[in-house]
């Protein structure tokens, strides 16, 4: 998979811009706040329909328009589709396949696969846990799109539930009998949705614990693949083993009502939800055995975080390209982070990918097993050469 083309207006810094790419390594050049980030970015919202920069699609359309599109040629087993998308803030965005509408916007997600490496992953690692289950998701989503609808429903049913929460806890008599049968029904609904969620992702940590292994070793210096591991700590299965296999649809819905019932009252209390997808950790530890075993979050080493982040990295890429599809990499600025080793390193991993696209302020910071086509990037304007 490749993008062959891209075109961008009103999106970011840019007016209007079109660049054709080609597969193998593209590297954009640029002092910082000239707009090569942007072009990357553009790429990285296609799959995702969300920027690795900022949390809202506002900061992306140029200021003083109220709209932005966002359209690229990809290229996948040899045929092209045309893939476009409409950034509208405040009002929904709208896309196209080949100039087809689609129902819904999301649809789009997944059709064009991105793994992105930047300078934020390490918020992987130092970030709170909302940054690592985000994480999850956006990987679960690429894997498969449909979880995208599934993450945006488990969200809508939190927030009234949550609401009536709030409510609860003044109420009294006949409404208070009445809001308790209503959270009931919310709580069949969380109960449905939330285990969906986190049964995938369960699934998902399964399936990248060993890459992740592979990875942290081909990147930290003297590491082995038993060193980095990640768990999932659910919160409706406090005693898990994370050794253990993933329980099946009816464990997990069972062991969600329990603990929603066990925690009813401190809900109340609180007026919060505190059980559920939205509260779990993904655990990252680092060590040679079991007994040794440390947080990586408050113990790691500043240069053991970087590895860990870009393991993590690794092992999403390596992960999809074991399903099938051979994700288009954006390496973003990430090489000015690393010492001439861990650079190295990093490029010979990842210079056999169909598509690798990377940005740098100089041309000093691409590694040379990553030199191929490269587009300077200054005042808005891109150039090749």
């Amino acid at each position: 998979m490749h993008v062959a083309h891209l075109t961008l207006h009103d999106f970011r810094s840019y007016p209007s811009v079109d660049v054709e790419l080609e597969p193998g390594v593209t590297a954009f050049v640029g002092r910082n706040g000239q707009g090569k980030t942007n072009l990357v970015e553009a790429i990285d919202y296609l799959s995702r329909l969300s920027s690795h920069r900022v949390a809202s699609d506002a900061p992306l359309v140029r200021a003083g328009t109220d709209q932005a599109v966002v359209r690229a040629a990809v290229v996948r087993d040899g045929r092209t589709a045309v893939l476009e998308v409409e950034l509208n803030p405040g009002r929904a965005n709208r896309a196209r396949i080949n100039r087809s509408p689609l129902p819904r916007a999301r649809e789009l997600v997944g059709l064009v696969r991105t793994v992105v490496f930047s300078p934020d992953d390490l918020a992987l690692v130092k970030g709170d846990p909302g940054e690592r289950r985000r994480f999850l998701d956006e990987l679960l989503v690429l894997r498969a799109p449909r979880y995208a609808g599934t993450r945006a429903d488990y969200d809508r049913v939190l927030k009234q539930r949550n609401t009536l929460l709030k409510t609860l806890y003044n109420a009294r008599g006949s409404a208070r009998d009445a809001a308790l049968a209503t959270l009931a029904v919310w709580d069949d609904q969380l109960v449905g949705v939330g285990s969906e969620l986190l049964g995938a992702r369960l699934r998902l940590v399964a399936d990248l614990a060993p890459y992740l292994g592979k990875a942290y070793e081909a990147v930290a210096r003297g590491a082995s693949r038993d060193d980095a591991r990640i768990a999932y700590a659910a919160t409706v299965l406090p005693d898990r083993d994370p050794a253990a296999a993933v329980p099946d649809a009816e464990e997990l819905r069972a062991a969600f009502t329990a603990e929603l019932s066990r925690r009813q009252r401190d809900e109340i209390d609180r007026g919060l939800t505190l059980v559920g997808p939205h509260r779990d950790e993904l655990q990252l530890t680092l060590g040679p055995g079991d007994d040794a075993r440390l947080p990586v979050k408050g113990y790691a080493s500043h240069g053991e975080s970087w590895s860990f982040a870009l393991g993590l990295r690794l092992a999403s890429y390596d992960l999809l390209r074991a399903d099938g599809d051979d994700p288009i990499l954006i390496l973003d600025d990430v090489f000015a982070e690393l010492d001439t080793e861990r650079r190295a390193q990093l490029a010979g991993l990842v210079a056999g990918a169909e598509q690798v696209l990377v940005t740098a302020a100089v041309p000093a910071d691409v590694p040379e097993e990553l030199r191929g086509v490269t587009f300077h990037v200054a005042d808005g304007e891109v150039t090749r050469g």
